[in-house]
């Protein structure tokens, strides 16, 4: 039996420079680069704007170890859309699928131990996936309304079950499960003391790494550390294996998948599958590491904040990375400090907005650059006009950050060319 080969244009894409343009940004060793550049200057721009303003907890350790919590949910979900998507299945489910996880977590999680609760986040979320996989795979019904189906039934189903297994329990109810066991966290007690005496020396740039990597050893839950192993294995099986090969050429051109002798159905079927157990182990975060026990309404959305940062990230994992971080720390910032670091945030929207102006500018696109610079002006005022920013606009700037990212990131996405289409088996004639 033959397999596909991996070529620098993608199965289903049209070759040459504008079939492949929407790929350049974040393909191959470029892609890399692109990341690794991208995350060094947006530190060292925190940093500088840390100095300016004077909100020392724009790099904290305590900051960045919450925006770890705050991201691993929104990147395991997005993880979980970029399985389906890249094997050609849409999966708005996700969200429905994280609420089925915060149940498993804190069901199994409270009557068999914290890692039964891991599990359990997982089995119930691949439960998801399964009615999702068999509904658009197998029957071939609309992804978008199994989509929104399962979300809508996953919400019923577990205020039933919470209110069937919950009430009468010490501290639990209708609305919440009973305290679960903690997951074990990491701490290396020697240089995470060393590491925040060089934090409290306030020195620029260095103590801000010296946050970083403190933050990165100093009480860490080993569920937040899995979810980042989990992505970088995601990386090397989709695009480093013959497997993964396989799977995306699913999502390209199954017919042509097909006629090389992929089994085309049994791939997608699995996918969503594995995107089911990854929105489901998301849940299990946001029951086991940003809180303490299961609760009603706790995904809060995250799901689809997850698949907005599958695109943002134009289904790569790295830059799927990055989306999830912008809206974990731009929720944390609004946590701890509230309007405070978020109004410092404003000077940096400004200043990038300005820069971006002069850059359009510059490739003769006037109007588009007067309208940013015109922005970035405004929100300077801003800046400089209020002392804080009310607490409504801090509870709404996480979303509010992502639609203007998708927004600005839009002209260079691609997605899978056979992403959402129903495929039968045989079509390849």
């Amino acid at each position: 039996m033959s397999t596909p080969t991996e070529s620098t244009t993608p199965v289903g894409a049209t070759p040459g420079p504008q079939g492949n343009r929407g790929l350049r940004p974040w393909s191959g060793r470029s892609g890399r680069w692109w990341l690794i550049v991208g995350l060094v200057l947006g530190f060292a721009a925190l940093s500088v704007l840390r100095v300016v303003t004077g909100a020392d907890d724009l790099t904290s350790s305590g900051t960045i170890r919450a925006t770890l919590i705050a991201l691993s949910p929104i990147m395991l979900a997005g993880l979980g859309g970029l399985w389906a998507e890249r094997a050609g299945v849409v999966n708005i489910g996700l969200e429905g699928m994280m609420i089925l996880g915060t149940y498993g977590a804190g069901y199994f999680g409270y009557t068999y131990g914290a890692w039964a609760g891991v599990i359990g986040a997982i089995a119930l979320g691949m439960i998801g996936g399964l009615i999702h996989a068999t509904a658009t795979v197998v029957f071939g019904v609309d992804h978008i309304i199994s989509g929104v189906a399962i979300n809508i039934i996953a919400l019923g189903a577990v205020q039933y079950l919470a209110s069937l297994t919950f009430v009468g329990l010490p501290g639990g109810g209708a609305t919440q499960s009973p305290k679960i066991p903690s997951l074990p966290t990491i701490t290396i007690g020697p240089l995470s003391d060393g590491l925040g005496d060089l934090e409290d020396q306030d020195l620029f740039l260095v103590s801000d790494l010296a946050s970083l990597l403190r933050a990165l050893c100093t009480n860490l839950s080993v569920l937040v550390l899995i979810g980042l192993a989990l992505l970088v294995l995601s990386y090397f099986l989709l695009w480093r294996t013959a497997f993964g090969l396989r799977l995306r050429s699913c999502g390209e051109s199954p017919s042509a998948a097909e006629s090389l002798g992929v089994a085309v159905m049994r791939y997608k079927f699995g996918a969503v599958l594995i995107s089911g157990g990854f929105a489901g182990l998301a849940g299990g975060v946001l029951a086991m590491v940003a809180s303490s026990n299961y609760r009603d309404g706790q995904t809060g959305g995250r799901g689809y904040i997850g698949l907005a940062a599958m695109l943002f990230g134009n289904w790569r994992p790295g830059g799927l990375l990055m989306g999830s971080g912008l809206f974990g720390y731009t929720e944390t910032l609004g946590l701890r400090q509230g309007g405070t670091s978020v109004r410092a945030l404003l000077l940096a929207v400004a200043v990038l907005a300005v820069v971006g102006g002069v850059v359009l500018i510059l490739r003769r696109k006037s109007v588009g650059g007067a309208i940013t610079i015109g922005i970035g002006v405004l929100v300077a005022l801003v800046y400089f006009l209020i002392d804080e920013v009310p607490g409504d606009f801090v509870t709404m700037a996480p979303y509010v950050t992502t639609l203007l990212v998708l927004a600005f990131a839009s002209q260079r996405l691609r997605m899978p060319a056979a992403d959402g289409q129903v495929y039968r088996k045989g079509s390849a004639g």
